[in-house]
């Protein structure tokens, strides 16, 4: 008997909090569109210095200038001049929970945020559509010449450094919504981590999107100096609306020699969001990068966490899940360079589809001429619920020397009907089989989250396994 005849599906999850929508309640808001004159209005109202304003001007210049990307999903439905590229919310930058206006803490409270800070947080930083609304670090590591705070106020009290890196990882040539982003960016997170220093409990920012018809142009910078340590956290979540909103944020990190900094992100967007992202890694001489990346909101997805390993001994390791359900089309993966010699990367990840969604692994491997002695191993294995989803694999491997050893591994397939009939026979309902086949497919990159985010992707992998079995 056909079982798949049997099953039901519902139009959308109830995402519960992550789906609370907020009134709009902002002190400015852009125009819709992207002229000189919106980039200069945001860039008065920021009261930044003339060097930003002329490296935003510079960037809708090349903005203006790139074709948008043809080899991934189809952006035809994304249109900018309906996108409010700024929405600053009726507050300023606070220090403490209680001064955050109770709409606005509300919403963080009921995420976790507050909660989590308090039990395993060594700093946090929440940002409501532009702009960031609390920051916070621990004392302790402010005396340790720990810097985290939100990128508007280092471009105050930090503005050398800030002028010195910004958009040098990620440069606003290097594609049409990098240069969007140079163009428009608002709030995000600026961390230094001293020669020497290990931050023992991670750093998060949390980054809300609430108003519709928006973008969220978040930039995150990142220094960890020789011998440092840190484990950085990044949320992402929206309310779902009947208009399209777009994130394309911007993560630079810089790993020094014998630094490592750990990477972990849950981006569980609204199905209304086109999510083109842009993230990379420079490390240096024997520094590590650890990428830990959860997919599972959004319309689109254009996601692919970059490594450069610069260094001789450098290593990246990066692991991923993707989970697409229905109308979702996510197309994630990940980039790994070997510049240098002696480097190492592994890539492990993993994809699930349902009901009628595209889960697709596009990643790009290149060992240069001079990487000879490099290690990289790349693991890719998908997973479909139905016959109505989709999945694929596109690998690209770029090898310009022999001294190399690479191993490459893509596995496609769907839930074998014969296992969940052996679970079934042995009391199991077919909803529990499921579910527990998927659990363990994902379990390997489960154990590597944060453990709040771990139950998250549980919970959200049981909220969509029940709207997809009827």
């Amino acid at each position: 008997m056909d079982r798949s005849t049997k099953k039901t599906y519902v139009e959308d999850i109830e995402r519960g909090i992550y789906n609370r929508k907020d009134e709009s309640n902002y002190s400015y808001k852009a125009e819709k569109g992207l002229t000189p004159e919106i980039v200069k209005e945001i860039s008065k109202k920021k009261d930044e210095p003339s060097w930003m304003t002329e490296f935003r001007l510079k960037s809708l210049e090349i903005y203006n200038k790139l074709d948008v990307p043809v080899w991934g999903p189809n952006l035809n439905d994304l249109d900018i001049e309906n996108i409010v590229t700024y929405v600053k919310p009726n507050t300023d930058m606070k220090y403490s929970w209680e001064d955050v206006p109770d709409e606005i803490k509300n919403t963080f409270t009921a995420l976790g945020i507050p909660e989590a800070e308090h039990k395993s947080l060594a700093g946090v930083g929440a940002q409501y559509d532009s702009e960031v609304v609390y920051h916070n670090l621990k004392g302790y590591l402010s005396k340790q010449g720990v810097v985290y705070t939100d990128m508007e106020t280092a471009m105050r009290e930090y503005e050398d450094t800030i002028k010195e890196y910004f958009m040098t990882v990620v440069p606003p040539g290097d594609h049409k919504f990098a240069a969007l982003h140079g163009a428009v960016w608002s709030g995000g997170s600026f961390v230094y981590v001293p020669e020497g220093v290990s931050i023992d409990i991670p750093l998060q920012s949390y980054f809300r999107s609430n108003a519709p018809g928006a973008g969220q142009f978040e930039h995150t910078l990142i220094i960890v100096e020789k011998g440092a340590f840190l484990h950085f956290i990044e949320g992402c979540s929206a309310p779902k609306y009947a208009v399209n909103n777009l994130h394309a944020g911007c993560v630079e990190l810089l790993v020094k020699e014998g630094a490592r900094l750990r990477y972990s992100t849950i981006e569980n967007w609204s199905r209304n969001m086109y999510n083109l992202n842009t993230k990379r890694a420079v490390v240096e001489e024997n520094g590590t990068i650890e990428w830990v990346s959860g997919s599972f909101g959004s319309k689109v997805s254009m996601l692919y966490p970059m490594s450069v390993l610069k260094g001789e001994g450098a290593r990246s390791e990066f692991t991923g899940i993707t989970f697409a359900g229905k109308d979702q089309l996510l197309d994630t993966g990940t980039k790994v360079v070997h510049a240098a010699p002696y480097t190492t990367s592994t890539v492990n990840t993993k994809s699930i589809s349902k009901g009628g969604g595209t889960a697709i692994y596009r990643g790009t491997l290149n060992i240069m001429p001079n990487a000879h002695n490099s290690k990289a191993t790349v693991s890719c294995e998908s997973l479909m619920l139905d016959n109505e989803s989709k999945s694929d694999t596109i690998p690209a491997l770029d090898i310009r020397n022999d001294e190399v050893d690479i191993g490459h591994e893509a596995k496609i397939g769907r839930v074998s009907d014969e296992a969940i009939f052996y679970l079934m026979s042995r009391g199991i309902s077919e909803e529990e089989a499921r579910a527990m086949i998927v659990r363990g497919f994902v379990e390997p990159i489960a154990k590597e989250l944060p453990l709040e985010y771990a139950v998250e992707m549980n919970n959200l992998i049981k909220l969509e396994l029940e709207g997809s079995i009827g």
